[in-house]
């Protein structure tokens, strides 16, 4: 298998660094063994205003499998869809995104990719049984997940995982192929949208537990981040719906 990890990129030039020599090295590894035939790690920056660049730029001459993909405009669901339409550019038969702050290591990565099998896709999960997190989220998080997000989500498309936002899927070609033209969302609750498509398309999704390491200095905050999510899941119900016009 051919594989494609998008990595969308938003001034990250502290982090951006080790996760790629990290991703490299561990995929190369797989090549190597031939538990895979070939890689590719796609960078897509968005709307950066610091070195992400520079960095990204200093590994892909040392690296033929790192490729840079630069966008003026920021927003992560916006980057990781032309991160997936410049993938299928090239013969690769699964495409998915990982987070560039490394919260999920490449071992769990490649779990996805060892567990699709039959599967269209596959996602990992922070929340459901088997899974670790370290440190542990705080408890707000989670509640605010699982009783609102996860129950909104549930009400409006019909879809219910035990986690949404984990930043570590994989898709089979196909899939991509079928729904990345119909993305609207540029930012908040892309990933809803990606798996309602899904579901949709008669996409079969998997989701399986992961090991996740929280990142202390993430960009969102918990309140106004939350605020704006919730309001992106009520926005991407009505742009799916007979009213679209009105809200495109």
């Amino acid at each position: 298998m051919k594989i494609s990890i998008v990595i969308p990129a938003h001034n990250e030039e502290r982090r951006l660094g080790k996760t790629l020599e990290t991703y490299g090295q561990f995929f190369q590894d797989k090549k190597n063994q031939q538990l895979i035939s070939d890689y590719e790690l796609l960078i897509v920056l968005n709307g950066c205003s610091d070195k992400t660049h520079i960095v990204a730029s200093e590994y892909a001459l040392v690296n033929a499998q790192v490729k840079v993909l630069d966008l003026a405009q920021a927003g992560k669901g916006f980057a990781i869809a032309q991160g997936f339409l410049n993938a299928l550019e090239r013969p690769n038969d699964l495409i998915g995104f990982v987070d560039a702050d490394m919260a999920t290591h490449p071992e769990y990565f490649f779990q996805l990719i060892e567990n699709i099998q039959t599967h269209d896709g596959i996602i990992a999960s922070r929340y459901m049984q088997g899974a670790t997190v370290s440190p542990a989220r705080p408890w707000i998080k989670r509640m605010g997940s699982k009783l609102v997000y996860e129950n909104l989500a549930w009400l409006l498309f019909g879809i219910r995982y035990a986690d949404f936002q984990c930043g570590a899927k994989i898709f089979k070609r196909n899939v991509i192929q079928t729904i990345v033209d119909k993305f609207t969302v540029k930012q908040w609750a892309f990933d809803v949208e990606l798996l309602y498509l899904c579901k949709k398309h008669k996409a079969q999704i998997k989701e399986i537990p992961t090991v996740w390491h929280d990142q202390a200095d993430s960009k969102l905050h918990l309140l106004k981040g939350g605020m704006r999510m919730l309001s992106s899941l009520v926005k991407l119900r009505l742009v799916h719906s007979p009213f679209k016009q009105f809200f495109s």
